[in-house]
This record gives structure tokens, C-alpha cells and sequence, in this order.
């Protein structure tokens, strides 16, 4: 007896292709993504730059009065303390302005890069007071706060790196100079070159 094979009366169809719709908004988000993550965090503020160097100017004429140099410290921390008081509203209303969101990709790369030099500055700070080297702590601070603008920098505007080796400069020259000059070289470096860098970014790239 004869076998006869069975075949539907429709062959299938095959899968259908994704909508279009589906696949342009899968590009765009691919487009944009790879923008971001080659993109520059600009939303650094010049202007608050300049509020935060004015600041240092005022506290370096505060620290020169102090009659010891624990005195001295304990103002510096007090900038250091109100610095991101200061910066971080001003990179806030720069990013709502230009409509940048700050957990984009070169912001996160901006963050990661530029707290660890400031992390280790701080515990660094911390070893050599309870150490008595306190002398040498304007240096230290200058170096590794020019070396987490450098490393902060290579994901925002160029003329940030640029300020960051200028601090770093600072460090050496308050390492290997009399003590008595630390002073005049962190009202320079903090106070100076902020407010020279910030005027700067504040003109060429919008505030």
C-alpha cells in the first residue's frame, strides 16, 4: 500500500524582519552611545573656576596670618571643604543650559579619572600631619590636584590638562623652594590660575 506524504495546504512563512521603526531606533541609540563615549564632558564651569580661585585668593590672605603652620592647614581645608561647595552648582546650571545630562559617558570618565590623585591627597594629608611633615603638604596638594585635573582633562576641553600641568609645576616649585614662598605659591596656583583658566573657558566655551 502506497505511503502519501502530507503537505499543508500553506507553506510557512519566514520570520518576519523586525519593524522598521524598531531598527532606526536601535541604530540611533547605538550612534548615540558610541557619540557619548567619544564625546567631552564641557559642562566644566569657567565661571565657577573664577568664584573658586577667588576663594583661594581670600583664604591664602587668611592662612598668611596664622602664627603656626597647623593654623595654616586648618584654613586650607576649610577652602577645600567649601571648593566643591562652590564648583559643583556652577557645572550643574552650565550642563542644564547646554542640556548635557552628568552621568554621560565622558562626565562618568571625568569623575573616575579625577577622584583617585584627590582620594590619595587626602589620606595622604592625613599620614604626613601625624607624621610632622606637615611643610611638605602645599606640594603634595599642588601635584596631585594638577595631576587629577590632567587626568580629569583628557575627557573634557583641551585648555583643562594645560591648568592641571601648571598646578603640577606649582608642586615642584613649593617642594624645592624656601617654606616661607608656600604661601604666595598656593594663593598663585589655586587662586591665580584658576581665575586666569576660568575667564579663559569661560569665553571660549560658554560659561
Amino acid at each position: 500500500m502506497r505511503m502519501t506524504s502530507v503537505r499543508p495546504l500553506r507553506p510557512p512563512s519566514p520570520a518576519e524582519p523586525p519593524a522598521l521603526h524598531v531598527r532606526a531606533m536601535d541604530n540611533l541609540a547605538f550612534i548615540r552611545n558610541t557619540m557619548e563615549a567619544a564625546g567631552s564632558f564641557t559642562a566644566v564651569s569657567g565661571w565657577g573656576m573664577v568664584a573658586v580661585g577667588v576663594l583661594a585668593a581670600v583664604v591664602a590672605a587668611v592662612a598668611a596670618r596664622q602664627p603656626t603652620s597647623v593654623g595654616v592647614l586648618q584654613v586650607w581645608l576649610v577652602s577645600a571643604v567649601l571648593a566643591p561647595v562652590v564648583m559643583l552648582p556652577a557645572i550643574v546650571r552650565k550642563a542644564r543650559r547646554a542640556k548635557m545630562p552628568l552621568l554621560s559617558g565622558p562626565a562618568r570618565k571625568f569623575v573616575l579619572s579625577f577622584s583617585p590623585p584627590m582620594i590619595v591627597g587626602a589620606l595622604l594629608t592625613l599620614v604626613m600631619y601625624r607624621g610632622g611633615l606637615t611643610e611638605a603638604i602645599p606640594g603634595m596638594w599642588l601635584l596631585l590636584y594638577g595631576t587629577a585635573v590632567v587626568a580629569g582633562g583628557a575627557f573634557s576641553v583641551q585648555i583643562v590638562p594645560v591648568m592641571g600641568l601648571c598646578f603640577m609645576a606649582a608642586g615642584v616649585l613649593a617642594l624645592f623652594t624656601p617654606l616661607s614662598w608656600n604661601q604666595w605659591i598656593m594663593g598663585a596656583a589655586f587662586g591665580g590660575l584658576h581665575i586666569a583658566f576660568g575667564i579663559t573657558i569661560a569665553r571660549r566655551h560658554g560659561g
